[in-house]
């Protein structure tokens, strides 16, 4: 019997990359299961985890603030849950997405990495995904503003400066701090108006 520790990633069997397209194809031919949410990453079919309270409330509290301090601003939308198209191997869900234009300049394509202004994900049993995976996918696909909301320590983690191997900034907000978004200064948040209130 060989030993695992001889064993080398030659003797593993490579897996299959699927593209966008053929994504669509299995979703059009019912081979995913329409119930199950799922995100294509790096070629990977991956199943999402299901969402705790904490995890949508403040998703719905930062939406609802984001959406109000872009009142009259018509060439930007807040999209939440929905999916972007980064390369012909990746299209993620992010939790939400700030976009150039209007919702229906999207009637026919996902928004895609320079259409896109600012992109969070919110975490309350995804951080190390978020922060260690995705966050390299963003960062490859010249995002360059991704947040990642930390519902449990209350912080939120922001990764700017893009590179073809990740960002190169990463930085820590706690309460009662505010950020704002590198294209839009003016929209100032405290991270206590966008976290649920502590028990």
């Amino acid at each position: 019997m060989r030993s695992l520790s001889k064993c080398n990633s030659s003797d593993l069997p490579s897996l299959k990359r699927w593209t966008v397209r053929d994504y669509h194809r299995m979703s059009e031919l019912g081979i995913l299961d329409p119930s199950e949410r799922t995100e294509l990453i790096d070629g990977q079919i991956t199943l999402m985890i299901a969402k705790g309270t904490p995890h949508v409330t403040a998703l719905r509290l930062l939406a609802a603030k984001l959406e109000a301090l872009l009142v009259g601003d018509e060439n930007v939308f807040v999209s939440t849950q929905d999916p972007i198209l980064l390369d012909d191997l990746s299209e993620p869900e992010p939790d939400l997405v700030l976009a150039r234009g209007t919702i229906l300049d999207y009637s026919e394509t996902h928004p895609c990495s320079e259409d896109i202004y600012l992109l969070v994900e919110v975490a309350d049993s995804t951080l190390k995904t978020d922060c260690e995976i995705k966050d390299k996918l963003y960062a490859r696909a010249g995002i360059a503003d991704y947040w990642v909301l930390d519902v449990k320590e209350r912080q939120l983690h922001l990764f700017r400066d893009p590179t073809a191997t990740g960002y190169t900034r990463h930085l820590i907000v706690s309460e009662p701090n505010r950020v704002a978004s590198l294209a839009f200064p003016h929209l100032n948040l405290s991270l206590s108006e966008i976290l649920p209130p502590q028990a």
